[in-house]
């Protein structure tokens, strides 16, 4: 990997992204919050420590998609009335970036693709409705309040619009899914499938004492 370095605006030390496209970062030594805007690095506040959990997957963990190598280099820690799940950050060998969702032992990739539709706002969207996307048909099964807890590594946008939004699943199927993200207006649209963790190879995963 390698991407733009630079030092942090709040320590000074030196800063290495992985992912030339990066917007937001933590930096290792400070835990300070970094906006890069062009080639400008901005300290914007201080990392929160994230909640203990119980997911094996951690930053620089590796495996495959595809057949595409990617690495994991952020992570976003979301939660909900029933729970709480991570959204990990995937550079692929490629020079894209793509999700790996690691919610309580199910886990799906997917990728920001350009939304053809237009899609309701948040109240004007229902369960069950049905929306036709990359040849398939997409049905609403789930209508989520998510609140944001806290990040590390790398991400593509920053999380400062993230305190809480609504977030639409989409299922076909056959195990297809996606995700409308209304933390942007036009919101977000993600699109990937369910996998199986044993196919995605992973490599450099978190060691529990006892395990």
């Amino acid at each position: 990997m390698s991407g733009p370095s630079s030092n942090c605006p709040n320590c000074g030390a030196p800063i290495k992204f992985a992912w030339s496209s990066a917007v937001q970062a933590a930096c290792p030594y400070c835990q300070a919050i970094i906006i890069r805007r062009d080639v400008n690095l901005e300290a914007v506040g201080t990392v929160a420590d994230l909640p203990p959990d119980a997911s094996a997957i951690q930053l620089m963990t590796e495996g495959f998609f595809d057949n595409k190598h990617f690495t994991v280099i952020g992570r976003i820690r979301y939660e909900w009335e029933q729970g709480n799940w991570n959204e990990w950050h995937l550079l692929m060998n490629d020079g894209t970036s793509g999700w790996l969702s690691d919610a309580q032992a199910d886990y799906a990739v997917s990728f920001a693709v350009t939304s053809p539709i237009t899609f309701p706002t948040p109240l004007e969207m229902k369960k069950g409705q049905v929306f036709q996307l990359q040849g398939a048909q997409f049905m609403v099964t789930h209508l989520t309040k998510v609140r944001y807890v806290g990040f590390e590594g790398e991400l593509p946008f920053t999380t400062s619009d993230r305190s809480e939004f609504t977030t639409a699943d989409l299922r076909t199927m056959d195990a297809r899914f996606a995700t409308i993200d209304y933390s942007e207006t036009p919101p977000l649209l993600f699109m990937g499938r369910y996998v199986d963790i044993e196919a995605l190879k992973l490599t450099g995963l978190r060691e529990f004492e006892g395990w």
